[in-house]
């Protein structure tokens, strides 16, 4: 067992869990300061080889593996997180107006499942904040801008949420992430019917064509969605002309599970989520004859994990749970298990 999961899992794990991620962002920013940890950290943690390297919707990463969306959505770590060896990091979800999100406590673990269980909400300092944070990088790590609406936004009027962030974001990522697919704001995932996402996509993708160099632009969709609305999702990505799909979000589903936290609302990753997840990722892939990519991302916490998704379809993967289970040493054990094959 790794010195991270014998000892330090150990005492992280004896205190609230949103209490323990300020502390861990802030003992990280604080240490990476120092003269020569940076160094450290990267040799520790990083692993490159040029069989890593993928070129994806005109954009090349320097491996596949990824930190997603909902771990640093403030864009306060994203440099650091580049010396920790992931080859692209997600921010956000990011709204036009900073909110506080739901009220706390809103962040289980559930150790006997190894999984999650948030209901934050879209809790975030607003885009103009992450713009300011996000203009003073210093890496060349590949950054994706995860983005959202307010809460008190009526869907009717989400469109413009969604733009206003595009636009702000524009500059300052290289793809952006449409997020309709989290239980934890209000009505959000009435946005994943087909009619309103291809209004939405459609919107974004017609202002993203006025820009002299487009981006990439991604739908994030649940892993609760029935055949007949991916079957949905594959004709809107087509339609719309979107880059691609991230597969999937949290599940409201909380079948299998044996922790006490198991009765809270909210969503649930990590481990119970990975069969699910691989399961849209090939169900996407093989149905749509691989007409555009996936990022796979549930209950990845080990590299068979990781390729398990690969193998089904996904072209690049991304890391949460796994990433506070495991510990960072799960990023180079991937990409060192990948460049072997």
């Amino acid at each position: 067992m790794s010195f991270y999961k014998s000892v330090v899992r150990k005492v992280l794990f004896q205190f609230d869990p949103e209490d323990v991620h300020h502390f861990t962002f802030g003992m990280i920013k604080n240490l990476l300061r120092l003269p020569l940890t940076g160094r450290i950290v990267k040799s520790r943690f990083g692993f490159e080889h040029p069989s890593l390297e993928r070129e994806l919707f005109g954009l090349k990463f320097k491996n596949p593996v990824g930190l997603a969306a909902g771990f640093d959505k403030n864009a306060v770590l994203f440099d650091e997180f580049a010396q920790y060896g992931f080859g692209f990091v997600e921010i956000g979800t990011v709204t036009p107006k900073p909110q506080p999100g739901n009220p706390k406590k809103r962040l289980f673990r559930l150790k006997e499942d190894e999984a999650i269980i948030n209901r934050m909400g879209f809790n975030n300092d607003g885009v103009d904040e992450v713009v300011a944070r996000l203009k003073k990088r210093k890496s060349d790590i590949v950054i994706g801008g995860n983005i959202g609406k307010n809460k008190v936004t009526p869907n009717e009027k989400a469109t413009d949420d969604y733009l206003i962030c595009f636009e702000k974001l524009f500059e300052v990522v290289d793809y952006f992430v449409v997020n309709v697919s989290s239980p934890n704001t209000p009505n959000l995932r009435e946005l994943q019917d087909k009619e309103p996402l291809t209004a939405l996509l459609s919107a974004l993708e017609k202002k993203n064509q006025t820009k002299s160099h487009p981006k990439p632009i991604l739908l994030k969709i649940a892993p609760d969605l029935t055949d007949s609305q991916l079957m949905d999702i594959i004709d809107i990505v087509k339609e719309t002309g979107i880059a691609g799909v991230i597969a999937t979000n949290t599940t409201i589903s909380r079948e299998g599970l044996h922790s006490e936290n198991k009765i809270e609302k909210g969503g649930l990753s990590g481990k119970p989520v990975r069969e699910r997840s691989t399961e849209v990722i090939r169900f996407l892939a093989e149905k749509s004859g691989k007409a555009f990519p996936i990022i796979g991302v549930g209950g990845i916490h080990s590299a068979h994990d990781a390729i398990e998704k690969l193998e089904a379809g996904a072209d690049l993967v991304q890391l949460y749970t796994g990433f506070i289970y495991e510990g960072p040493a799960l990023v180079r054990e991937i990409n060192k298990k990948l460049a072997r094959r």
